[in-house]
């Protein structure tokens, strides 16, 4: 055997090895960081006086993304009483997404224009009132986003189900189909209003 071939083997082999204990390392190192002492959802702890492992928030927590502070927003208020403006701009995609939420949300009860008459009331659940009359086409904004969050009456609360910013698009839409169901032919442009003058 020539120095040279030696050299090779051992090479090869201190290679190998380096190889082996690395992967040992890297084995035992996992190993090690996925047994780390943890207490299970509700387990029972020795450490605290009150033996529980779930500990209590810090008194004033607020969970990222979910700071409340805009009264208007989150509550349909402004200086403490009922809005008449809306948070944030009304544009055609707002009013689409109110359509959207309101046919799957509202319509089961006010039915698609806003009468009141929807399915549920059909078949013996109390009619709400229509959007149409008039206390109703007064009231504000603000009011209308109290009652879809708190529930009114019959209604339950929608908070779970619908986030805010849905609400204020439901809102609109509303106001929207208020708007087209007391229309007159005055509220129409004029160049339109001679193609409706012409429908019999």
């Amino acid at each position: 055997m020539t120095v040279e071939l030696a050299l090779n083997r051992g090479s090869k082999m201190a290679g190998g090895a380096g190889i082996f204990f690395f992967a040992l390392w890297v084995g035992a190192c996992q190993q090690q960081m996925a047994d780390q002492p943890r207490y299970e959802p509700l387990q029972k702890s020795e450490f605290f006086d009150d033996q529980r492992a779930a500990r209590p928030l810090v008194e004033g927590t607020v969970s990222r993304g979910l700071l409340r502070d805009d009264e208007l927003l989150f509550e349909g208020l402004v200086d403490g009483k009922s809005a008449d403006i809306f948070p944030f701009p009304i544009d055609k995609q707002v009013l689409l997404r109110g359509q959207e939420r309101f046919n799957i949300f509202c319509v089961p009860c006010h039915d698609r224009v806003g009468t009141g008459t929807g399915m549920i009331v059909r078949r013996g659940y109390r009619a709400p009132p229509s959007f149409h009359i008039d206390r109703l086409r007064e009231a504000e904004v603000g009011r209308f986003f109290q009652h879809i969050t708190k529930g009114v009456g019959v209604m339950p609360d929608y908070a779970q189900q619908i986030p805010p910013e849905d609400r204020w698009a439901i809102i609109a839409y509303i106001r929207a189909l208020q708007f087209s169901q007391n229309a007159r032919l005055n509220d129409v442009p004029e160049g339109e209003r001679a193609a409706l003058e012409r429908k019999p």
